[in-house]
């Protein structure tokens, strides 16, 4: 290995790159589906668009609200690696059972199972990587698991278009094939070696968050403001077929976005951790901004490859900077907690945005899907400049 890229890697764990492991194979199998997703329920099952978000946006609510008791239940515990295990293993078994599906309202029963696996491995995990290596690296271990993330993600979608396209099998079967990788990423946390938080945990469950600042609470009225207008990427989707692209190359243009998010999020950690979360998370606003503007405005089929690389560079930033700076607004007990709930933040509000998106691609507009996206990510970007102080970087400063 050159001296650069150790230089890069100083300061990782081991328990860092299996857990970025865990993550690379947990999305292989959740991206195998979701590009197929929309279209087996609209093609396959003959559900509507609002059902599509209705479907998605129920899932990742699930998913998220499970976040905020699974992070809880593992502060209490002091205990992160089995909720994870325990989650990892039920998202693993339940997306053969989407591909059993015979109505949308099948898919959404096993979609909310695999979605509710998802949820309660996500904050313990992300509490054992918080606590994997020391304050000053966490945005860089956080972009190393959000490479992982978003390159199994990259790869999920491929591996699904091999399936389709090359090996000519049924859709369904791409469901039933996906619960390989989800069991190699449950073995990745198997061997993961847990320290324990040098906090005595309260024997009874709290959520009432009275140990969380004001600072952490502020941080989630600005997630939720932006998050009212953050609807499901299943939209995303429904555009690209909408502009008359096939299947084939929509499945390649969300690769090519998910292939942008895993190579952005290692570098936006690190400049996260030297430049600050808040103006990270800034500039990710506006990216976001301007990516759904374009998805209003622009219909061609290279300009949409093109929004779409453009979103992935919302998305891996996103997705990092904002789990480091909710940890970084706590004490190290309630790290897993106050990731929870932020996701849980993250995906009620998504749940509000896509059930409105539904309706709008309905009886509106496709177009107006993206320009009520575009109105939020405004509010929420004006928000974080006038709400969050530029130089809370540390839960200690943030308990001050």
């Amino acid at each position: 290995m050159s001296p650069i890229a150790r230089r890069q890697l100083a300061g990782l764990s081991k328990n860092t790159f299996l857990l970025a492991f865990a993550s690379f194979f947990s999305d292989i199998s959740t991206e195998m589906l979701y590009p197929v997703l929309p279209v087996f329920l609209t093609q396959t099952l003959k559900a509507s668009g609002s059902i599509v978000g209705l479907v998605d946006g129920f899932a990742q609510a699930a998913q998220n609200v499970v976040q905020g008791l699974s992070g809880s239940l593992s502060d209490r515990l002091q205990r992160r690696k089995p909720v994870a295990l325990a989650g990892y293993f039920v998202a693993a078994v339940a997306k053969p059972l989407m591909g059993l599906a015979a109505s949308w309202h099948g898919l959404l029963g096993a979609r909310l199972l695999d979605r509710l696996g998802a949820g309660s491995r996500s904050a313990p995990r992300d509490a054992l990587i918080a606590s994997s290596v020391d304050e000053a690296n966490r945005g860089r271990a956080f972009g190393l698991e959000g490479v992982g993330d978003n390159a199994g993600a990259f790869l999920g979608p491929l591996v699904a278009l091999y399936l389709l396209y090359v090996l000519k099998i049924d859709m369904r079967a791409v469901f039933y094939l996906a619960m390989v990788p989800g069991l190699l990423a449950f073995l990745m946390v198997l061997l993961v070696a847990e320290r324990r938080v040098p906090v005595v945990a309260e024997s009874k469950i709290d959520v009432s968050f009275r140990g969380f600042p004001r600072t952490y609470w502020t941080y989630l009225i600005v997630t939720a403001l932006f998050g009212l207008g953050n609807s499901s990427n299943a939209f995303l989707i429904l555009r690209t077929q909408d502009s008359g692209v096939s299947l084939k190359t929509t499945i390649l243009t969300y690769a090519g976005f998910n292939l942008v998010a895993a190579l952005i999020s290692y570098p936006a950690g690190t400049l996260s951790d030297r430049f600050g979360r808040r103006n990270t998370l800034l500039a990710c606003f506006v990216v976001f901004l301007l990516a759904y503007l374009g998805f209003a405005l622009l219909g061609s089929i290279a300009w949409i490859a093109t929004l779409f690389v453009f979103y992935g560079l919302y998305q891996g930033t996103f997705r990092t900077v904002g789990k480091a700076f909710a940890s970084d607004l706590v004490p190290s007990n309630l790290q897993a907690s106050s990731i929870g709930w932020y996701n849980a933040t993250v995906g009620l509000l998504q749940l509000v945005s896509s059930v409105i998106a539904g309706l709008l691609w309905d009886h509106v507009a496709h177009e107006a899907v993206f320009y009520y996206g575009a109105v939020f990510a405004l509010i929420g970007g004006a928000a974080l400049l006038v709400l969050m102080p530029g130089d809370i970087t540390t839960a200690g400063r943030a308990s001050r």
